[in-house]
């Protein structure tokens, strides 16, 4: 299929770079098709097919289909990076530059060294961006066009019916899965607390103020173990990396200057802006946790076991999620967490969730998804599904999912079908 072509020209841009290079004794490159201002080298292809070998040491380099499928996919690209500019669909620098790192770090952790790339790819490191900066930015182009053009492909409930009637039998058999939910409560410092942490970080920066060392009292003082020992610097971030509130504070910050207690999800900040750009900051920082006592966390585990106790007195608990739970990110589906198979399960749960009967509650226990928060919750076994049919009734979202992608793969073949016949291409030599 086309589309796997493209995203295999796009995962492999590293590789093409090195096994399109001529090696000696071999025929000059040249031109196989020209799409409107670009054209596809033979190389193009070699490279290609350089890159599958990896995967595949049998692989027949002059088999024509193969060589074929791959030139439709670059003659597809190049048509959809050109619609992308005609729709002024633009990547920018930094996207580029943040992608090309991407992959030089990739190769670097895959052969050990930057040297070690240098030699298996036969250029510098200079040279490797270079080569493939022009092609990630055409990679990301096509990549934003098909999120504009696919990303918001609905079907309606009829339409999903329609599916399941003409597809039933070739829909894969459904795994075994647990069907949870979840409701989570943070642990929230009560304000005493938070004032002493507040009223502490003040007497720091009088201290840092009046000549105290800023890397010394990181060392002593400051919560943030990835660079307490570092004397607080974290380095350069561009806009955009940090929490808006530190973040602000950075910029406004002069070259050397120390902020006031700035509060973020993590703590209280004492921040120094050590060097800055218009779209960058470098600086250091003292990080004031706030202190959770254990009042603080029983009453997140006292809220928890309130919920639990109306649940089992017939509350709705996807209708107490919506209303109480903190997961922003399932909040809104009543604590959904999905049907998910035993493997998928973290470690510490599958006991947990093995023993609960369908429709079981477990105790009040730790959550962690968010590094700056410590949070609890429970979790909501409402059905254990065995493996089974596809059906409507227990599989609905699987199924609607199935017709979405069905649906996509259609439009995206009549999208690079209409531009084939729209734009001018042509094939000129032997590939």
């Amino acid at each position: 299929m086309r589309l796997i072509v493209l995203n295999i020209v796009f995962l492999t841009l590293m590789m093409n770079v090195a096994n399109a290079q001529p090696k000696a004794g071999e025929s000059l490159d040249r031109i196989v098709a020209i799409v409107g201002d670009d054209v596809v080298m033979k190389s193009d292809i070699d490279g290609q097919i350089g890159a599958l070998l990896q995967y595949d040491k049998n692989l027949d380099v002059n088999d024509k289909a193969l060589r074929k499928q791959i030139l439709d996919g670059l003659i597809d690209q190049f048509l959809m990076v050109y619609k992308a500019k005609q729709d002024s669909i633009v990547v920018s620098d930094e996207e580029v530059t943040q992608r090309m790192e991407m992959h030089l770090q990739t190769e670097v952790r895959r052969f050990g060294s930057e040297q070690r790339v240098e030699q298996v790819y036969g250029m510098s490191i200079p040279r490797i961006k270079n080569e493939i900066k022009e092609k990630i930015r055409q990679s990301l182009l096509v990549q934003n066009l098909l999120s504009v053009k696919f990303s918001d492909v609905k079907v309606s409930q009829k339409e999903v019916q329609e599916f399941y009637a003409k597809n039933s039998d070739s829909i894969p058999e459904m795994p075994a899965a647990y069907e949870l939910y979840h409701i989570v409560k943070n642990v929230k410092s009560d304000d005493d607390t938070k004032k002493t942490s507040f009223e502490f970080a003040v007497k720091l920066r009088d201290s840092l103020l009046n000549g105290a060392d800023f890397a010394d009292f990181a060392n002593r003082y400051s919560g943030d173990p990835g660079t307490a020992q570092e004397g607080g610097e974290l380095g350069w971030f561009e806009r955009g990396k940090l929490f808006p509130e530190f973040e602000q504070a950075a910029f406004k910050l002069a070259v050397n200057e120390i902020s006031l207690p700035i509060e973020t999800p993590f703590g209280f900040h004492i921040i120094q802006t050590l060097d800055k750009r218009a779209d960058a900051v470098k600086t250091r920082h003292i990080l004031l946790k706030f202190a959770q006592s254990t009042e603080d966390k029983q009453r997140a585990i006292d809220f928890l076991n309130d919920l639990k106790k109306k649940i089992e007195d017939g509350s709705d608990f996807e209708e107490l999620a919506k209303l109480h739970s903190d997961d922003k990110d399932s909040r809104g589906f009543g604590g959904f967490l999905g049907k998910l198979p035993y493997e998928d399960l973290p470690e510490k749960l599958r006991p947990i969730v093995t023993e609960l009967p369908d429709g079981g509650l477990s105790e009040p226990m730790l959550y962690v998804s968010d590094p700056s928060k410590e949070s609890y919750h429970i979790i909501y076994k409402k059905k254990f599904h065995p493996v089974h049919k596809a059906n409507l009734t227990d599989d609905f979202n699987e199924i609607e999912q199935y017709a979405i992608e069905t649906k996509k793969r259609k439009l995206y073949s009549e999208f690079l079908k209409n531009l084939r016949k729209d734009m001018h291409w042509e094939i000129v030599s032997d590939y």
